[in-house]
């Protein structure tokens, strides 16, 4: 675990903390980070939530909420994951390691919110507020101007004049997980686009993910 405590910038006093939260439920259902993916998800919030009231201080509660959402989400979360090489490190079973567990956004983002966690109880507060610091460096430097969500910009491209004017359909393909820590899996479907599934922690970030993905669909040239 060397490697990765250079990458989070913390030693841990208590190492079985920060392989519990490494713990996906498909490995140890008892033992997972589930819960530390819980406190993770409010310790995250708390920082970005510090910092845009920082870096922000003539704007307005709703604009303050675009870019939270932005920051906050499971999108930022797995994006992070990837930069400080969680995923080579997560522990999972072999039936998920083989459906290529490692790369699914939803288990990167449980991790690094779990992670994050672990170093706020192992470390406190600054160990965790150096790591979002270091990681989401960024995608804090990238808030655009443009702060409509994923949802919008979707629904806007698929009624823009010339294609039809259907609105995307959303449709609920799985939940699983504990009440505390649900996953949702959501499709979306675009008449002459197609469909892509996200994943999320809520019905509504499933959504957003599932419409980020789709957009990407729409931008690349065929």
């Amino acid at each position: 675990m060397d490697a990765l405590e250079q990458n989070l910038g913390h030693h841990f006093s208590d190492p079985e903390l920060l392989k519990r939260a490494l713990t996906h439920a498909s490995a140890h259902a008892v033992l997972s980070n589930e819960r530390l993916e819980f406190l993770g998800d409010r310790v995250l919030g708390l920082i970005v939530a510090e910092k845009l009231h920082a870096l922000y201080p003539d704007e307005a509660e709703g604009a303050l909420a675009l870019k939270f959402n932005t920051l906050a989400r499971g999108a930022a979360c797995a994006r992070a994951a990837e930069a400080a090489g969680l995923s080579e490190h997560i522990i999972l079973a072999s039936s998920e390691r083989a459906s290529g567990g490692r790369q699914k956004p939803a288990i990167l983002s449980g991790a690094c919110e779990a992670v994050i966690a672990a170093l706020y109880l192992d470390g406190g507060f600054d160990a965790a507020k150096n790591f979002v610091e270091r990681y989401w460096d960024e995608m804090f430097a990238t808030l655009g101007a443009d702060m409509r969500d994923a949802k919008t910009k979707l629904q806007e491209w698929a009624q823009a004049p010339g294609r039809g004017g259907s609105a995307p359909v959303y449709t609920l393909v799985n939940r699983d997980g504990p009440d505390h820590a649900p996953r949702f899996v959501v499709e979306v479907n675009v008449e002459g686009l197609g469909s892509e599934q996200g994943e999320g922690g809520s019905k509504r970030e499933a959504e957003q993910d599932a419409a980020a993905r789709l957009l990407t669909r729409a931008s690349t040239p065929t």
